[in-house]
């Protein structure tokens, strides 16, 4: 049974202020001295970054399109075992999920899977007594969703406060705090959204205090735990990484980090690890060579875009990436490890492991996609079938190799990405946690060699 207690924190839209609210909460109840489990709805990076400076551990997605409904839950028991809190942010609107497919990876879907109550953050800061109405209709659209409580962000002054306090005392939501305008606390922003924890290093930490603190002092941080403990126990059997690897060393496997590179499910070293892998980060801004005994590489997403100065610069790392690949080794690589193995980037020479260029464009690519391996690779067998999501601002030319990587069903029909010798390359990104069979497979290619 899992009896953690727990709070979803959502909002009407996107840009009410969910993630400073979230990310304060957790900082303020990690002050208190509580374990916070850190959880994010949707297949967001930047914001588990955030979540993990403020409670020290790692930040968890819960994807209910990427790894289907049945694993929020257990994957929730798996991040939060052991916790005195989990605090869960919200994707975009509340009832926003998958486009065309209903309730699908939206907020409502993943509170109602586990059975937790959710706090409302309403931008308070063009309205009055509207918000009452604005209230009243999101908590009665789904009885199944049950709202605890709201509270209010971007409030202007007392008066403003009173104001939406008295038109609030009819919808028999309490208001469980009352945040008022304080652009100090807001964080930067570029193409892809947030930018990332890792790129700002103290200015992070600095933020992260500082909505800590605006929550302290604006929130009812009592009320707001009697509401997480009203949270019903789940039956659901936590996920678990658990593998019984093959006798025999424990192949190296570097995997990509550092500013360049933020972008990873914390389930994906913890499935490489089950599978028999020893997981050694590196980072192809500073490192000149791979970690020692490197049998595999996994680069995953991140800003190539922002460091393809440096990263071309790093000459001794691109040569010993290529002599990797080249040599037959099993990569997987995702949107930014498929441009860094590219000719170019944006007329930077990248490691040139594939024919291929990359540049930025004005273009937003963004969505869930299904998709089918066109072919064996490390990473999975041909006819494997994956739900992932793109996203990014960059283009590559030719977007698909001789051998793709994947056949996309949704959308639209196309295949992309590139297939050759152990690389698997693909603006494709996958939770590994739906289909832990790559993970394994990936390791005893490693082992393999």
């Amino acid at each position: 049974m899992v009896s953690t207690p727990r709070l979803v924190i959502a909002a009407p839209a996107s840009n009410s202020g969910k993630t400073t609210v979230a990310t304060g909460l957790m900082a303020a109840f990690a002050a208190r001295g509580l374990a916070v489990s850190p959880h994010k709805v949707g297949p967001d990076y930047i914001d588990p970054g955030y979540h993990s400076l403020a409670t020290g551990r790692p930040g968890r997605n819960l994807d209910a399109y990427m790894c289907g409904p049945e694993l929020v839950a257990p994957l929730f028991a798996h991040g939060s075992a052991g916790c005195d809190l989990a605090v869960v942010e919200g994707v975009m609107g509340l009832y926003d999920g998958a486009s065309g497919q209903g309730e699908l990876a939206s907020t409502a879907q993943v509170a109602k899977l586990l059975r937790a109550p959710v706090v409302l953050v309403v931008d308070a800061s063009s309205q009055s007594r509207s918000v009452a109405a604005l209230v009243h209709g999101f908590a009665s659209w789904d009885p199944e969703v049950r709202i605890g409580g709201v509270i209010l962000n971007k409030v202007a002054s007392d008066r403003h406060e009173a104001l939406l306090r008295d038109a609030l005392d009819e919808s028999g939501l309490p208001v469980l705090g009352v945040l008022r305008r304080a652009p100090q606390v807001a964080t930067p922003s570029r193409h892809l959204g947030l930018v990332p924890v890792a790129e700002r290093q103290g200015d992070a930490v600095d933020a992260v205090r500082a909505m800590g603190e605006r929550v302290l002092a604006g929130c009812d941080l009592d009320a707001l735990m009697a509401l997480a403990r009203t949270a019903p126990a789940l039956a659901d059997e936590a996920w678990a990484p658990a593998y019984a690897p093959a006798e025999g060393p424990r192949p190296v496997v570097a995997v990509a980090g550092g500013a360049a590179f933020t972008f990873a499910y914390a389930e994906h070293a913890e499935l490489l690890t089950a599978a028999g892998a020893e997981v050694v980060v590196f980072d192809p801004l500073r490192d000149e060579k791979l970690p020692a005994g490197t049998a595999g590489l996994v680069i995953g997403g991140g800003f190539p875009e922002v460091y393809a100065p440096e990263l071309s610069a790093n000459e001794p790392l691109r040569r010993a990436v290529t002599e990797l690949a080249l040599s037959g080794a099993p990569v997987a690589a995702e949107c930014a490890g498929l441009l860094y193995l590219a000719r170019e980037l944006d007329g930077k020479p990248m490691c040139g492991v594939l024919d291929a260029t990359a540049r930025m464009s004005e273009r937003l690519t963004l969505g869930y996609r299904q998709a089918v391996a066109v072919s064996d690779s490390p990473l999975a067998a041909a006819g494997t079938r994956m739900r992932g999501h793109e996203f990014h601002r960059t283009v590559l030319e030719p977007g698909a190799g001789p051998v793709p990587a994947w056949g996309m069903h949704q959308p639209e029909r196309r295949v992309e990405g590139y297939v050759q010798r152990g690389v698997h390359a693909s603006y494709l990104h996958t939770h590994w946690a739906a289909s832990p069979e790559v993970a394994r497979r990936f390791v005893e290619h490693c082992r393999a060699r």
